[in-house]
């Protein structure tokens, strides 16, 4: 893989399929939606914009035939010589995530897109080959991979005589060791749709197609002025019937959206990396160095809470891209018992407990008593406005009345759901009122403690504590109002770590 190499010609067939699906649409609107339209802006944009694409499309070769990449011992290169030479070299040890995506595409060609992620910031932060074969995207992983590992481990002369090889049997080895931790049933997939208010989707889009319909067949009347008169002339228990049909088919259909998302996820992890693979007719394949992992929050939204489902995050080190932001999220509605086990059994340095401290009686007036400034201001804005709930008339003061009432019970619930503890390598806190969040990090991957203490915590021998960890951007945890000596405790136990150094 030392030497140069030309992209894959297809590539090119890419480029003008892409070309095509962004501006699709800015042909349908200015030469058939507006094809009749004399205004100045419309009849210049279709010269300019058939313009535009035509000198795209000219570009696409020419860009196939001036770059090339190498793939060298110790770094990647990109290279483009045209007018202008450029070149981008991009080291090994960066390269912190790496993700496969398949397209419709590149299914249709037994092809694949390969991402590298690296912890540099800006717009070179990813580099993307479009096209490439699934064999040759996978030994480019294992190349990097290898090289990466012995980059890393050149101090060591054991590791240095292992050579390359060497590396390449442990890949090989560790893949036939990956382990699949999660996979979702017929019956997880429900419950998400459920979760997720997939189905609810289905209402707005039939009232938007109904209305559509009444419009292109100028059935008298607005589209609620119909709907009306129609259930209007049927019995009550007809009603109730077509009400609940209308609600299956809108679960049924919402499943199968969670069906093509979900549907062929699957979470596994080997002795280095942790792998996520989604799609349908999309699929895509997403690597996270355990490495890289900084910490883990484990969220609880209500509805997820009633269905017994939480989410797994991963904090990761390195930039995940800015196209699929949420690839560290595992499975979004996991079964809440096996979100904790598998965190486990994919980290083993993360061992979670059920046995945690809850916060000190005093700190319930801290909670309870703190003004609101929402509320305050939300109050004033409703004095003057007045608005008009859903058309009833309510007075506002009754709105600022539920309003504060949903304020406390959030506080109460965050008091007491609060907890937190310690261990000989890790930190382990739940915080949160409607929703909740466990926070989970070992000592080392800590890169900052701070302890704060306002006037009030004083008197009642509490303390807040900010925990830092290594993201982008940087990630900070706030607990408030824990006891004085715990938290001058915690600061001992995360100093042991600096003192180590």
């Amino acid at each position: 893989m030392n030497h140069e190499k030309r992209y894959h010609p297809l590539l090119m067939l890419y480029d003008v399929w892409r070309l095509i699906k962004n501006m699709f649409f800015l042909f349908l609107f200015l030469f058939v939606i507006r094809a009749n339209s004399d205004f100045w802006l419309f009849t210049y944009g279709r010269f300019a914009i058939v313009l535009l694409f035509l000198f795209i499309l000219l570009a696409i070769p020419m860009r196939w035939l001036t770059s090339k990449f190498k793939i060298g011992n110790k770094n990647l290169q990109l290279n483009r010589r045209f007018l202008i030479t450029s070149s981008r070299t991009i080291p090994y040890g960066t390269i912190q995530h790496t993700r496969q995506k398949a397209t419709l595409f590149h299914r249709m060609f037994h092809m694949t897109s390969l991402t590298l992620e690296t912890s540099t910031t800006g717009d070179n932060s990813t580099v993307i080959f479009h096209i490439l074969k699934q064999e040759e995207a996978q030994e480019i992983e294992k190349y990097i991979r290898a090289k990466r590992n012995i980059n890393r481990s050149e101090h060591n002369y054991e590791e240095n005589l292992l050579g390359p090889a060497s590396e390449s049997v442990q890949t090989e080895k560790d893949k036939a060791n990956r382990v699949v931790h999660f996979s979702p049933t017929a019956y997880d997939i429900f419950k998400a749709s459920l979760a997720s208010f997939s189905f609810i989707a289905v209402f707005p889009i039939a009232w938007s197609l109904m209305s559509n319909f009444i419009q292109l067949f100028s059935i008298g009347g607005k589209v609620e002025d119909v709907f009306t008169d129609i259930l209007g002339s049927w019995p009550w228990w007809v009603m109730l019937i077509f009400l609940i049909l209308m609600i299956l088919v809108a679960i049924a259909v919402g499943g199968v959206l969670s069906l093509f998302r979900y549907g062929k996820y699957e979470i596994a992890s080997d002795f280095e990396k942790i792998y996520i693979t989604q799609g349908f007719s999309e699929k895509t394949t997403f690597s996270i160095s355990k490495a890289n992992v900084q910490a883990i929050r484990i969220h609880q939204s209500l509805i997820k809470r009633i269905l017994g489902l939480a989410e797994i995050k991963l904090i990761c080190a390195g930039s995940t891209g800015r196209e699929d932001a949420e690839v560290n999220r595992l499975y979004p509605f996991l079964p809440v018992k096996r979100a904790y086990t598998m965190v486990e059994e994919m980290l083993p340095s993360y061992q979670v407990t059920s046995v945690m401290n809850r916060l000190p009686k005093n700190a319930w007036w801290i909670q309870m008593l703190k003004p609101s400034w929402f509320w305050i201001i939300a109050t004033g804005f409703l004095y003057y406005v007045r608005p008009d709930f859903l058309g009833l008339e309510v007075p506002w003061w009754i709105l600022s009345i539920l309003m504060f009432i949903l304020i406390m019970v959030s506080r109460l619930l965050y008091f007491y759901q609060t907890r937190y503890t310690v261990n000989k390598s890790m930190a382990q806190f739940k915080t949160g009122g409607f929703n909740t969040s466990v926070f989970l990090s070992t000592k080392n991957k800590v890169v900052e403690l701070q302890l704060t203490r306002h006037i009030v915590q004083q008197k009642l021998g509490l303390a807040s504590i900010v925990i830092s960890n290594h993201a982008k951007p940087v990630m900070q945890t706030k607990i408030n109002n824990l006891p004085i000596g715990w938290c001058e405790e915690f600061s001992r136990w995360y100093m042991a770590k600096e003192l180590s150094k």
